[in-house]
């Protein structure tokens, strides 16, 4: 079977649009009428992960915006800009797009690294910030070091510094997408359900995606020995002034519920942080109404 990004195109009581933003064409689902929430996914996944979310939001009055990333679902896949600088032009760029000047953005695992940058910067877009299953980037970085179970739980980051071994790997039969979302996911529970199993693992197999994916994680690993590396983390220790809600799954397996603390010490303004009983990584899709309930509540009590 022959796969083009039409496949990201999935039915629903959304609507898809495309947006040129910082040099490039992505791909944004949209639902509802209201003050715009940008929804960023994570790896290895595409905006199709928001799904529940979008109706939730819709129906609370706000306007979800679940834009695919740079390289991944229906957006371009150009072969540069896959540091976390360019990844917050490009929200902001979208976000212009939209026609928002000031949007809460809400991102998880890789979605939420970007979204934690969103305040520090790309400020004068950023109204507020929720991160699931992933802590402040410094955070993250710090335990992947200092932490000899986050560090076994990094292991497919060192796999992904291969070349052309790892793009193999996730285009061919589906099986590594496939694995890396049943070890991620709580083993309580029972999801991925085959289908969308099947569904991930297609949409990683698109022309170029495989490779774009991996390129974020290069970056994350090989910066950390660059100038421009050095630069984001220094950038980064910046208080956050805007609210921020963060949520992690009890029985995560990416990042781990140990790693996730830590986060409060960057944030001058608001704060909240829960755990998600017997959730593992893929929040917004094992426990889509605990994610609603905190989202929609969260949202609801921003100032104007």
């Amino acid at each position: 079977m022959t796969l083009d990004a039409s496949m990201a195109l999935i039915d629903g009581p959304w609507e898809h649009r495309f947006v040129a933003a910082n040099g490039a064409r992505f791909h944004v689902a949209e639902q509802g009428e209201g003050p715009v929430v940008l929804l960023l996914h994570g790896f290895p996944q595409f905006w199709w992960a928001w799904r529940h979310q979008m109706q939730a939001l819709a129906d609370a009055g706000y306007r979800a915006c679940a834009m695919d990333l740079r390289g991944y679902g229906a957006s371009d896949k150009p072969p540069r800009g896959y540091d976390t600088r360019t990844s917050a032009t490009d929200v902001a760029s979208v976000l212009r797009s939209l026609g928002a000047s000031r949007a809460a953005v809400v991102g998880h695992g890789w979605g939420g690294w970007i979204a934690w940058s969103m305040p520090v910067l790309q400020p004068t877009v950023t109204r507020a910030v929720a991160s699931l299953s992933m802590p402040h980037p410094l955070v993250f970085r710090k335990a992947s070091f200092s932490s000899p179970r986050q560090a076994r739980a990094n292991a497919y980051l060192g796999g992904l510094q291969r070349p052309f071994v790892p793009e193999r790997q996730m285009t061919v039969n589906g099986g590594y997408v496939q694995r890396l979302l049943r070890e991620w996911a709580s083993p309580e529970g029972i999801w991925p359900s085959p289908e969308e199993a099947k569904v991930y693992a297609e949409a990683m197999a698109l022309p170029f995606v495989a490779h774009s994916a991996a390129e974020y994680y290069r970056w994350l690993v090989r910066s950390q020995a660059r100038p421009d590396g050095w630069r984001f983390a220094a950038t980064m220790k910046k208080p956050i002034s805007v609210p921020v809600l963060q949520l992690h799954g009890e029985r995560d397996g990416a990042v781990l519920p140990s790693t996730a603390g830590g986060s409060r010490a960057y944030c001058a303004g608001p704060y909240e942080h829960a755990v998600v009983p017997g959730a593992g990584h893929f929040l917004p899709e094992e426990a889509p109404d605990v994610v609603n309930e905190h989202l929609v509540r969260w949202l609801d009590a921003l100032p104007g």
